[in-house]
């Protein structure tokens, strides 16, 4: 009688404990609930616990009543519990209470079942078993879809599972084992053929699918700027001196510092000194010239002086602009360009002509994220002819490839390539090109500044579609 008075007050102590602890306006009554575990009722409510040796039926029915829930407790549900939480989400506080003893629950509707781990996996088991014997033998129906975005071959192949990356677990495969599919790609139709079960999930995934796929627009603009300059000074200096020999009865000149012996009547010059200006870093115009010739009253003596000089200043930019349109996740490209012809030979010795393209080309692969941004696998090869070598024509490339993530209209600058040239050139005879002075008649000089840069822009646009089309 003693220990009954002493478990009586026990229990009264607990009572008045659990009664201040939970708050009375969290425990009015039962509401309706969702009915998957993803989505608890109240699931953002805390929850505090202290308790000591608490059998785990009683903190069970303290977790029922702080959710409004119906509680079902399975046959092993037993023993006692130590729990100490301050504040935690009671569906987190009930799974850490519950996995410490090997059990788990469900809610249906506004029921929680509360069991060991491995009945609910025999009984899911169970279920599965159960629904794939009714499947075996129930009547096939066949549903019948016409298409309006999506194209009906490549659907068909993610109901069987065709397709990496499938539309449903199990290796991709929507259709049950007795399931099968057929389409008319000329009128864009779809005949699936299977139990109702499966054909009900198939019918919500078909509308899904078959959506208007958003267009997006990459304009690139490749801005190609160059600024060159260049000036050359060069000099040619020469002299001659007429003597007359008698070789078989004929005259001859000789011109000192010519390269050959001019034979006959006159006076032929030769260059002593050959230093002429250069290019000044262009082909384009040849070097300007101006020449003195100095000679003696008896003309067999004479002095050349030619002096060549050039000054060249040029500037161009080319601005190029592809632009594509493309689904979305859809690969692009769109090219222009030049193919040029070249020999190769096999291993026979049998010669052929290949072509090699020196072109613009735009390869882009856009992707358009939740937030109304674009993300873009850019390829972009700017190509030219370059000079010409003994195997044929050779090719200066310019490439960019590159994932780059940009707003909906907004520009980016992919990347640029900088390039400066400063080039000062001097030849000279040695000793006489250092004289003061009179230096400059024994040497040139070819001075060049080149400045290039390549920059490459990309906007993408995502284009209105109709928003009328997609189902709710």
């Amino acid at each position: 009688m003693k220990n009954h008075a002493g478990t009586h007050w026990t229990g009264c102590v607990f009572l008045v404990w659990l009664f201040l602890l939970v708050d009375p306006a969290k425990s009015q009554g039962p509401v309706a609930r969702p009915m998957t575990e993803a989505v608890l009722p109240r699931a953002d409510d805390p929850i505090s616990l202290n308790f000591q040796e608490i059998p785990l039926k009683t903190l069970l029915q303290v977790f029922a009543d702080f959710s409004g829930l119906n509680l079902v407790a399975a046959e092993g549900v037993s023993g006692q519990v130590t729990v100490r939480l301050s504040n935690v989400p009671w569906p987190q506080a009930l799974t850490i209470v519950l996995q410490a003893k090997g059990l788990a629950f469900r809610v249906d509707g506004r029921v929680m079942w509360v069991a060991p781990q491995d009945e609910w996996a025999q009984r899911e088991k169970k279920q599965l078993e159960s629904r794939a014997a009714l499947e075996s033998v129930s009547p096939l129906q066949v549903l019948h879809v016409r298409l309006k975005h999506a194209r009906a071959g490549d659907l068909a192949q993610r109901l069987q599972g065709g397709l990496s990356g499938g539309v449903a677990g199990g290796g991709g495969r929507m259709l049950s084992m007795r399931g099968s599919v057929l389409f008319d790609p000329r009128t864009n139709q779809l005949f699936v053929s299977d139990v109702p079960s499966r054909l009900a999930h198939v019918d919500t995934l078909l509308q899904r699918l078959d959506v208007p796929i958003r267009q997006v627009m990459i304009e690139a603009r490749i801005v190609e700027a160059e600024r060159q300059f260049g000036e050359s000074l060069g000099v040619r200096l020469g002299a001659g001196l007429a003597m007359p020999l008698q070789v078989n009865g004929s005259g001859k000149t000789l011109a000192l510092g010519a390269s050959n012996v001019t034979v006959g009547p006159g006076v032929v010059t030769g260059n002593q000194v050959n230093l002429p200006a250069a290019s000044a870093g262009q082909t384009i115009h040849s070097p300007s010239t101006f020449a003195v010739s100095l000679f003696n009253a008896a003309a067999d003596r004479f002095i050349n002086v030619e002096l060549s000089a050039l000054e060249a200043d040029g500037r161009g930019k080319v601005v190029s602009r592809p632009r594509v349109v493309t689904a979305d996740q859809t690969k692009a490209l769109i090219e222009q360009g030049t193919e040029l012809p070249y020999q190769t030979a096999s291993a026979s010795g049998a010669t052929s002509i290949t072509f090699r393209k020196a072109n613009l080309k735009l390869e882009v692969t856009p992707q358009i994220t939740p937030d109304g941004s674009v993300v873009l696998d850019v390829d972009v090869n700017r190509d030219s002819v370059g000079q010409l070598t003994p195997a044929g024509f050779a090719i200066n490339t310019k490439h960019v490839k590159t994932q780059v993530r940009v707003d909906d209209g907004g520009t980016v600058v992919l990347g640029g390539i900088f390039e400066e040239t400063d080039r000062n050139n001097e030849a000279r005879v040695p000793g006489l090109g250092s004289v003061p002075g009179l230096g400059w008649l024994f040497k040139n000089r070819d001075r060049s500044q080149r400045n290039s840069e390549l920059l490459i822009f990309l906007t993408p646009r995502v284009m209105a579609d109709d928003l009328a089309s997609t189902p709710p």
